[in-house]
Protein backbone atom coordinates (compact mmCIF):
# COMPACT_ATOMS: atom_id res chain seq x y z
CA UNK A 1 0.00 0.00 0.00
CA UNK A 2 1.52 3.64 -0.72
CA UNK A 3 2.59 5.84 1.49
CA UNK A 4 0.26 8.81 2.00
CA UNK A 5 2.10 12.11 1.41
CA UNK A 6 2.12 14.72 3.60
CA UNK A 7 -0.35 17.72 2.36
CA UNK A 8 1.82 20.58 1.29
CA UNK A 9 0.47 23.98 2.40
CA UNK A 10 1.21 27.69 1.90
CA UNK A 11 1.84 30.44 4.15
CA UNK A 12 0.69 33.06 2.32
CA UNK A 13 2.32 36.16 4.36
CA UNK A 14 5.48 34.43 3.96
CA UNK A 15 5.41 33.69 0.34
CA UNK A 16 7.58 36.74 -1.44
CA UNK A 17 6.00 35.06 -4.88
CA UNK A 18 9.27 34.34 -6.44
CA UNK A 19 8.40 31.67 -8.87
CA UNK A 20 10.22 29.10 -7.74
CA UNK A 21 7.92 26.60 -6.91
CA UNK A 22 6.39 27.68 -10.32
CA UNK A 23 9.59 26.22 -12.17
CA UNK A 24 9.40 23.30 -10.04
CA UNK A 25 6.02 21.55 -10.25
CA UNK A 26 5.74 18.89 -12.51
CA UNK A 27 2.06 18.95 -12.45
CA UNK A 28 1.80 22.58 -13.43
CA UNK A 29 -0.28 23.41 -10.47
CA UNK A 30 1.01 26.30 -8.63
CA UNK A 31 0.22 29.68 -10.70
CA UNK A 32 2.08 33.28 -9.81
CA UNK A 33 -0.86 34.87 -7.87
CA UNK A 34 -2.62 37.84 -8.74
CA UNK A 35 -3.88 39.55 -5.40
CA UNK A 36 -1.99 41.53 -2.99
CA UNK A 37 -1.29 40.07 0.39
CA UNK A 38 -2.19 42.67 2.63
CA UNK A 39 0.23 41.97 5.58
CA UNK A 40 3.26 41.01 3.38
CA UNK A 41 2.81 43.45 0.69
CA UNK A 42 3.46 40.71 -1.98
CA UNK A 43 1.93 38.64 -3.92
CA UNK A 44 1.88 34.97 -3.15
CA UNK A 45 1.50 31.96 -5.48
CA UNK A 46 -1.60 29.97 -5.77
CA UNK A 47 -2.03 26.23 -5.47
CA UNK A 48 -4.53 24.15 -7.17
CA UNK A 49 -4.82 21.41 -5.06
CA UNK A 50 -7.38 19.47 -7.69
CA UNK A 51 -3.76 19.14 -9.41
CA UNK A 52 -1.30 19.47 -7.17
CA UNK A 53 -0.04 15.49 -6.03
CA UNK A 54 1.68 16.68 -2.89
CA UNK A 55 4.91 15.48 -4.10
CA UNK A 56 7.12 17.90 -2.08
CA UNK A 57 9.11 19.72 -5.11
CA UNK A 58 8.04 22.90 -4.67
CA UNK A 59 9.00 22.63 -0.70
CA UNK A 60 12.48 21.76 -1.71
CA UNK A 61 12.52 24.88 -4.47
CA UNK A 62 10.83 27.33 -1.69
CA UNK A 63 13.77 29.93 -0.67
CA UNK A 64 13.72 31.11 3.14
CA UNK A 65 11.82 32.08 5.22
CA UNK A 66 9.61 28.96 3.82
CA UNK A 67 6.38 29.70 2.74
CA UNK A 68 5.62 26.21 1.62
CA UNK A 69 5.81 23.39 3.77
CA UNK A 70 3.84 20.67 5.72
CA UNK A 71 2.11 23.10 7.75
CA UNK A 72 0.65 26.46 8.00
CA UNK A 73 2.77 28.64 10.20
CA UNK A 74 1.06 31.07 12.79
CA UNK A 75 3.06 34.55 12.55
CA UNK A 76 3.81 35.93 15.62
CA UNK A 77 3.66 39.53 16.87
CA UNK A 78 6.45 41.00 17.51
CA UNK A 79 4.95 41.81 21.32
CA UNK A 80 5.58 37.96 21.68
CA UNK A 81 9.27 37.75 20.13
CA UNK A 82 10.48 41.36 21.84
CA UNK A 83 7.92 42.36 24.59
CA UNK A 84 5.48 44.99 24.96
CA UNK A 85 6.84 48.39 24.44
CA UNK A 86 7.54 50.29 28.07
CA UNK A 87 4.61 52.97 28.33
CA UNK A 88 5.84 56.41 27.94
CA UNK A 89 4.23 59.63 28.81
CA UNK A 90 3.21 61.06 25.53
CA UNK A 91 4.77 64.51 24.89
CA UNK A 92 3.61 68.14 25.60
CA UNK A 93 3.30 70.44 22.84
CA UNK A 94 5.21 73.75 23.56
CA UNK A 95 3.29 76.58 22.04
CA UNK A 96 4.84 79.36 20.50
CA UNK A 97 5.53 82.51 21.62
CA UNK A 98 5.39 85.85 20.22
CA UNK A 99 7.44 88.73 21.32
CA UNK A 100 6.73 92.19 21.05
CA UNK A 101 9.10 94.25 18.47
CA UNK A 102 10.32 98.11 19.23
CA UNK A 103 8.77 99.95 16.41
CA UNK A 104 11.04 100.67 13.16
CA UNK A 105 10.85 103.02 10.17
CA UNK A 106 9.75 101.53 6.83
CA UNK A 107 11.99 99.92 4.83
CA UNK A 108 12.33 99.89 1.15
CA UNK A 109 13.23 95.54 0.92
CA UNK A 110 13.01 93.63 -2.62
CA UNK A 111 10.33 91.14 -2.88
CA UNK A 112 12.63 88.23 -2.17
CA UNK A 113 14.30 90.00 0.52
CA UNK A 114 10.77 90.77 1.91
CA UNK A 115 9.88 87.33 2.37
CA UNK A 116 13.26 86.19 3.42
CA UNK A 117 12.87 88.71 6.51
CA UNK A 118 9.32 87.69 7.08
CA UNK A 119 10.50 84.16 7.32
CA UNK A 120 12.93 85.40 10.12
CA UNK A 121 10.35 86.67 12.09
CA UNK A 122 8.04 83.81 12.01
CA UNK A 123 10.59 82.14 13.63
CA UNK A 124 12.60 80.10 10.83
CA UNK A 125 16.26 79.06 11.34
CA UNK A 126 15.92 76.07 8.84
CA UNK A 127 16.55 76.31 4.85
CA UNK A 128 17.55 74.65 2.01
CA UNK A 129 17.73 75.41 -1.14
CA UNK A 130 18.91 75.32 -4.71
CA UNK A 131 19.80 79.40 -6.46
CA UNK A 132 17.02 79.35 -9.37
CA UNK A 133 16.50 82.91 -10.94
CA UNK A 134 14.53 84.58 -10.49
CA UNK A 135 14.45 83.67 -6.65
CA UNK A 136 18.14 83.42 -6.04
CA UNK A 137 18.22 86.81 -4.03
CA UNK A 138 16.11 85.28 -0.73
CA UNK A 139 17.93 82.41 -0.32
CA UNK A 140 20.90 84.57 -0.54
CA UNK A 141 19.79 86.75 1.90
CA UNK A 142 18.70 83.88 4.43
CA UNK A 143 22.62 82.66 4.01
CA UNK A 144 24.24 85.43 5.05
CA UNK A 145 21.90 85.98 8.81
CA UNK A 146 20.93 82.76 10.00
CA UNK A 147 24.27 81.27 11.41
CA UNK A 148 24.02 84.79 12.83
CA UNK A 149 20.86 83.81 14.65
CA UNK A 150 21.69 80.15 15.50
CA UNK A 151 20.14 79.00 12.65
CA UNK A 152 21.33 77.11 9.29
CA UNK A 153 20.72 77.64 5.38
CA UNK A 154 22.17 74.46 3.88
CA UNK A 155 22.32 74.55 -0.47
CA UNK A 156 21.54 71.53 -1.37
CA UNK A 157 22.87 69.57 -4.55
CA UNK A 158 19.77 69.60 -5.85
CA UNK A 159 15.70 70.81 -5.44
CA UNK A 160 15.09 67.42 -4.98
CA UNK A 161 17.58 66.85 -2.29
CA UNK A 162 16.01 70.45 -0.92
CA UNK A 163 12.51 69.02 -0.49
CA UNK A 164 14.06 66.00 1.57
CA UNK A 165 16.15 67.92 3.73
CA UNK A 166 12.91 69.42 4.43
CA UNK A 167 10.90 66.45 4.96
CA UNK A 168 13.44 65.61 7.91
CA UNK A 169 13.32 69.28 9.21
CA UNK A 170 9.59 69.10 9.26
CA UNK A 171 9.14 66.04 10.26
CA UNK A 172 11.36 67.39 13.70
CA UNK A 173 8.77 69.91 14.56
CA UNK A 174 11.38 72.72 13.24
CA UNK A 175 10.36 75.86 10.84
CA UNK A 176 11.44 75.01 7.09
CA UNK A 177 11.70 76.35 3.89
CA UNK A 178 12.83 77.47 0.31
CA UNK A 179 13.12 79.83 -2.35
CA UNK A 180 12.55 78.06 -5.85
CA UNK A 181 11.19 78.99 -9.12
CA UNK A 182 8.93 77.28 -11.68
CA UNK A 183 11.12 74.33 -12.87
CA UNK A 184 12.80 73.90 -9.41
CA UNK A 185 9.50 73.47 -8.10
CA UNK A 186 8.37 70.68 -10.40
CA UNK A 187 11.17 68.79 -8.88
CA UNK A 188 9.83 68.93 -5.57
CA UNK A 189 6.53 67.26 -6.41
CA UNK A 190 7.05 63.95 -5.73
CA UNK A 191 8.38 65.23 -2.24
CA UNK A 192 5.58 67.78 -1.12
CA UNK A 193 2.98 64.88 -1.96
CA UNK A 194 5.32 62.86 0.77
CA UNK A 195 5.02 65.93 2.91
CA UNK A 196 1.40 66.36 2.74
CA UNK A 197 0.99 62.01 3.02
CA UNK A 198 2.82 62.13 6.38
CA UNK A 199 1.16 65.84 7.69
CA UNK A 200 4.06 67.57 7.60
CA UNK A 201 4.56 71.18 7.39
CA UNK A 202 7.18 73.42 5.10
CA UNK A 203 6.59 76.61 3.45
CA UNK A 204 7.83 77.23 -0.40
CA UNK A 205 8.42 80.85 -1.95
CA UNK A 206 7.68 80.07 -5.33
CA UNK A 207 8.90 82.78 -7.74
CA UNK A 208 7.15 81.74 -10.81
CA UNK A 209 9.24 82.23 -14.39
CA UNK A 210 7.65 81.22 -18.13
CA UNK A 211 8.00 77.87 -19.85
CA UNK A 212 7.02 75.35 -20.34
CA UNK A 213 10.42 73.44 -19.97
CA UNK A 214 13.82 75.97 -19.17
CA UNK A 215 11.34 78.68 -20.53
CA UNK A 216 12.89 82.28 -19.62
CA UNK A 217 13.75 84.42 -16.11
CA UNK A 218 11.10 86.82 -16.91
CA UNK A 219 7.48 86.92 -14.77
CA UNK A 220 4.39 84.53 -15.66
CA UNK A 221 2.32 83.06 -13.56
CA UNK A 222 2.83 79.80 -14.89
CA UNK A 223 2.73 77.48 -11.89
CA UNK A 224 -1.21 78.60 -10.52
CA UNK A 225 -2.55 75.18 -11.98
CA UNK A 226 0.70 73.02 -10.43
CA UNK A 227 0.53 74.55 -6.68
CA UNK A 228 -3.41 74.52 -6.89
CA UNK A 229 -4.04 71.09 -9.04
CA UNK A 230 -0.74 69.32 -9.12
CA UNK A 231 1.31 68.85 -6.08
CA UNK A 232 2.73 65.32 -6.80
CA UNK A 233 0.64 62.27 -6.64
CA UNK A 234 -2.16 61.31 -4.76
CA UNK A 235 -5.01 63.55 -3.38
CA UNK A 236 -2.79 66.33 -2.70
CA UNK A 237 -4.17 70.36 -1.64
CA UNK A 238 -1.73 72.87 -0.10
CA UNK A 239 -2.95 76.59 0.60
CA UNK A 240 -1.91 78.99 -1.41
CA UNK A 241 -1.06 82.31 -1.27
CA UNK A 242 -0.33 85.16 -3.73
CA UNK A 243 0.90 88.98 -2.71
CA UNK A 244 0.91 91.77 -4.62
CA UNK A 245 3.44 93.83 -3.36
CA UNK A 246 7.08 93.05 -1.35
CA UNK A 247 4.67 93.94 1.89
CA UNK A 248 2.56 91.05 1.00
CA UNK A 249 5.56 89.05 0.61
CA UNK A 250 6.79 89.96 3.84
CA UNK A 251 2.89 89.52 5.66
CA UNK A 252 2.04 86.12 3.88
CA UNK A 253 5.33 84.34 4.34
CA UNK A 254 5.13 85.13 7.93
CA UNK A 255 1.40 84.23 7.92
CA UNK A 256 1.97 81.14 5.82
CA UNK A 257 3.95 79.33 8.72
CA UNK A 258 1.37 79.34 11.35
CA UNK A 259 -1.01 77.87 8.40
CA UNK A 260 1.50 75.30 8.02
CA UNK A 261 1.69 74.59 11.47
CA UNK A 262 -2.12 74.90 11.96
CA UNK A 263 -3.11 72.53 9.33
CA UNK A 264 0.02 69.76 9.39
CA UNK A 265 0.87 70.43 5.90
CA UNK A 266 3.34 72.14 3.10
CA UNK A 267 2.30 76.00 2.17
CA UNK A 268 2.88 77.92 -0.74
CA UNK A 269 3.82 81.53 -1.36
CA UNK A 270 3.39 82.17 -5.06
CA UNK A 271 4.66 85.26 -6.45
CA UNK A 272 5.53 86.33 -10.04
CA UNK A 273 9.28 86.86 -10.92
CA UNK A 274 8.79 90.54 -11.35
CA UNK A 275 7.12 90.36 -7.77
CA UNK A 276 10.39 88.88 -6.24
CA UNK A 277 12.81 91.24 -8.40
CA UNK A 278 11.03 94.86 -7.32
CA UNK A 279 11.27 97.30 -4.24
CA UNK A 280 8.95 98.38 -2.17
CA UNK A 281 8.12 99.91 0.91
CA UNK A 282 7.94 97.45 3.66
CA UNK A 283 6.71 98.14 7.25
CA UNK A 284 7.46 95.72 9.83
CA UNK A 285 5.54 93.65 12.37
CA UNK A 286 5.16 94.48 16.03
CA UNK A 287 6.45 91.46 17.05
CA UNK A 288 8.15 88.13 16.17
CA UNK A 289 7.48 84.51 16.53
CA UNK A 290 9.85 81.94 19.00
CA UNK A 291 8.44 78.83 17.44
CA UNK A 292 7.31 76.15 20.35
CA UNK A 293 7.83 71.96 19.27
CA UNK A 294 4.48 70.23 18.65
CA UNK A 295 3.90 66.97 20.32
CA UNK A 296 3.91 64.91 17.48
CA UNK A 297 7.30 65.64 16.23
CA UNK A 298 10.57 63.22 15.84
CA UNK A 299 13.10 65.80 17.78
CA UNK A 300 15.26 63.21 18.74
CA UNK A 301 15.00 62.90 22.35
CA UNK A 302 13.60 60.47 24.91
CA UNK A 303 9.91 61.99 24.92
CA UNK A 304 9.25 62.13 21.38
CA UNK A 305 11.24 58.68 20.54
CA UNK A 306 7.81 57.05 20.21
CA UNK A 307 7.02 59.16 17.38
CA UNK A 308 6.65 58.11 13.93
CA UNK A 309 5.57 60.37 10.78
CA UNK A 310 5.14 58.59 7.25
CA UNK A 311 2.87 58.40 4.43
CA UNK A 312 3.16 54.43 4.06
CA UNK A 313 -0.01 52.58 4.29
CA UNK A 314 0.12 48.48 3.50
CA UNK A 315 -3.10 48.13 4.37
CA UNK A 316 -5.80 49.33 1.35
CA UNK A 317 -8.12 50.41 3.55
CA UNK A 318 -6.04 52.09 6.21
CA UNK A 319 -4.80 54.33 3.92
CA UNK A 320 -8.46 55.11 1.90
CA UNK A 321 -9.04 56.32 5.59
CA UNK A 322 -6.07 58.44 6.00
CA UNK A 323 -6.76 59.97 2.36
CA UNK A 324 -10.43 60.57 3.80
CA UNK A 325 -8.79 62.44 6.38
CA UNK A 326 -6.66 64.44 4.63
CA UNK A 327 -9.89 65.20 2.42
CA UNK A 328 -11.91 66.47 5.28
CA UNK A 329 -8.63 69.32 6.15
CA UNK A 330 -8.78 69.91 2.65
CA UNK A 331 -12.84 71.40 3.39
CA UNK A 332 -12.04 72.67 6.67
CA UNK A 333 -9.16 74.93 4.61
CA UNK A 334 -11.82 75.93 1.86
CA UNK A 335 -14.48 76.91 4.62
CA UNK A 336 -11.92 78.79 7.12
CA UNK A 337 -9.05 79.62 5.36
CA UNK A 338 -10.66 81.76 1.62
CA UNK A 339 -8.84 85.37 1.35
CA UNK A 340 -8.79 88.11 -0.82
CA UNK A 341 -9.12 91.91 -0.99
CA UNK A 342 -11.51 94.41 -2.74
CA UNK A 343 -10.95 97.69 -4.26
CA UNK A 344 -13.92 99.54 -5.15
CA UNK A 345 -16.12 96.67 -5.33
CA UNK A 346 -19.20 97.56 -3.40
CA UNK A 347 -21.46 98.96 -6.07
CA UNK A 348 -19.27 97.11 -8.76
CA UNK A 349 -21.06 95.87 -11.91
CA UNK A 350 -18.01 94.71 -13.62
CA UNK A 351 -14.96 92.61 -11.40
CA UNK A 352 -11.68 92.63 -12.75
CA UNK A 353 -10.29 89.73 -11.52
CA UNK A 354 -6.43 89.33 -11.30
CA UNK A 355 -3.27 88.66 -8.36
CA UNK A 356 0.36 89.01 -8.23
CA UNK A 357 1.76 92.36 -10.34
CA UNK A 358 -1.19 91.93 -12.76
CA UNK A 359 -3.39 93.43 -9.77
CA UNK A 360 -1.02 95.89 -9.21
CA UNK A 361 -1.73 97.36 -12.86
CA UNK A 362 -5.46 96.43 -12.52
CA UNK A 363 -5.69 98.66 -9.60
CA UNK A 364 -4.45 101.44 -12.30
CA UNK A 365 -7.14 100.32 -14.48
CA UNK A 366 -9.79 100.67 -12.12
CA UNK A 367 -8.90 104.47 -10.95
CA UNK A 368 -8.80 105.70 -14.43
CA UNK A 369 -12.01 103.77 -15.49
CA UNK A 370 -13.68 105.39 -12.14
CA UNK A 371 -12.81 108.74 -12.88
CA UNK A 372 -15.11 108.48 -16.50
CA UNK A 373 -17.53 107.15 -14.02
CA UNK A 374 -17.33 103.66 -14.78
CA UNK A 375 -18.78 100.90 -11.78
CA UNK A 376 -15.09 99.15 -12.28
CA UNK A 377 -13.63 97.38 -9.14
CA UNK A 378 -11.05 94.46 -8.33
CA UNK A 379 -11.25 91.52 -6.77
CA UNK A 380 -7.78 90.05 -6.00
CA UNK A 381 -7.81 86.51 -4.51
CA UNK A 382 -5.11 86.57 -1.63
CA UNK A 383 -5.68 82.66 -1.45
CA UNK A 384 -5.66 81.07 -4.82
CA UNK A 385 -6.23 77.82 -3.23
CA UNK A 386 -8.86 77.93 -1.80
CA UNK A 387 -10.36 80.14 -3.96
CA UNK A 388 -12.16 82.75 -2.29
CA UNK A 389 -15.34 81.72 -3.84
CA UNK A 390 -17.76 83.25 -1.10
CA UNK A 391 -16.65 86.77 -1.26
CA UNK A 392 -16.94 86.59 -4.38
CA UNK A 393 -20.15 85.37 -4.67
CA UNK A 394 -21.42 88.17 -2.41
CA UNK A 395 -20.15 90.79 -4.60
CA UNK A 396 -21.90 88.99 -7.21
CA UNK A 397 -25.21 90.10 -5.85
CA UNK A 398 -24.54 93.50 -7.85
CA UNK A 399 -21.28 93.02 -10.33
CA UNK A 400 -22.49 91.71 -13.87
CA UNK A 401 -19.59 90.34 -15.47
CA UNK A 402 -16.01 89.40 -14.87
CA UNK A 403 -12.72 90.27 -16.45
CA UNK A 404 -9.79 87.76 -15.60
CA UNK A 405 -6.40 89.39 -16.12
CA UNK A 406 -3.28 87.51 -15.86
CA UNK A 407 0.12 86.41 -17.40
CA UNK A 408 -0.66 82.65 -17.89
CA UNK A 409 -2.83 81.06 -20.73
CA UNK A 410 -6.13 80.83 -18.51
CA UNK A 411 -4.68 78.96 -15.15
CA UNK A 412 -6.60 81.79 -13.15
CA UNK A 413 -9.17 81.64 -14.80
CA UNK A 414 -9.47 77.76 -14.75
CA UNK A 415 -9.33 78.32 -10.74
CA UNK A 416 -12.31 81.05 -11.19
CA UNK A 417 -14.76 78.85 -13.10
CA UNK A 418 -14.21 75.39 -10.93
CA UNK A 419 -14.79 77.28 -8.00
CA UNK A 420 -18.14 79.02 -9.50
CA UNK A 421 -19.25 75.47 -10.51
CA UNK A 422 -18.67 73.87 -7.31
CA UNK A 423 -20.34 76.97 -5.45
CA UNK A 424 -23.39 76.34 -7.86
CA UNK A 425 -23.15 79.90 -9.69
CA UNK A 426 -23.84 79.73 -13.20
CA UNK A 427 -24.75 82.80 -16.17
CA UNK A 428 -21.27 84.47 -15.09
CA UNK A 429 -20.19 86.32 -18.24
CA UNK A 430 -16.21 86.06 -17.95
CA UNK A 431 -13.99 88.06 -20.15
CA UNK A 432 -10.25 87.84 -20.13
CA UNK A 433 -6.52 89.52 -20.57
CA UNK A 434 -3.66 87.58 -20.91
CA UNK A 435 -0.43 87.39 -21.00
CA UNK A 436 2.70 85.33 -21.63
CA UNK A 437 6.52 84.83 -22.21
CA UNK A 438 7.56 87.40 -19.01
CA UNK A 439 5.12 90.02 -20.97
CA UNK A 440 3.17 91.47 -18.20
CA UNK A 441 -0.59 93.03 -18.78
CA UNK A 442 -0.39 96.69 -18.31
CA UNK A 443 -2.45 99.02 -17.44
CA UNK A 444 -3.04 100.57 -20.74
CA UNK A 445 -4.21 97.24 -21.99
CA UNK A 446 -6.78 96.53 -18.91
CA UNK A 447 -8.00 99.91 -19.54
CA UNK A 448 -8.86 99.72 -23.31
CA UNK A 449 -9.95 95.79 -22.44
CA UNK A 450 -12.71 96.87 -19.84
CA UNK A 451 -13.91 100.14 -21.38
CA UNK A 452 -16.09 98.74 -23.84
CA UNK A 453 -17.54 96.09 -21.41
CA UNK A 454 -18.54 98.59 -18.71
CA UNK A 455 -21.07 101.17 -18.65
CA UNK A 456 -20.95 104.68 -17.10
CA UNK A 457 -23.24 104.96 -14.04
CA UNK A 458 -25.20 107.90 -13.23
Amino acid sequence: MAKERPEVLLTDELCKGCGRCVEACPKHAIAVGTEINQTSGLIPVHIDYEICNHCGLCISACPEPYGLGHEVYELEHPEKLYGKRPDRTKPVSVPDRRIPLPEVEPMVLKGNHAAAVGAILAGCRHVFGYPITPSTEGAELLARLLPKLSGAFLQACSEVATVNHMYGCGGAGLRTMTFTSSPGMSLMLEGISYLIGAELPAVFVNVMRPGPGLGYIGPEQSDIKLVCRGLGHGNTHAIVLAPTSPQEMLDLSLEAFDLSFKYRNPVIVAADGYLGQITGRVTLPDYMIEPGLPDWAVYGDAAHRGNLNSSIFQDWNDLEAHNEKLSAKYREMQKHEQRSKGYRTEDARTLIVACNTPARMAKAAVERLRREGRAVGLFQPITIWPFPIDELSRLLAHAQRLVVVEASDGQLEDELRLALHHAGIGGVEIHHLRHMGGNLPVDREIYETVRPLSEVVQ
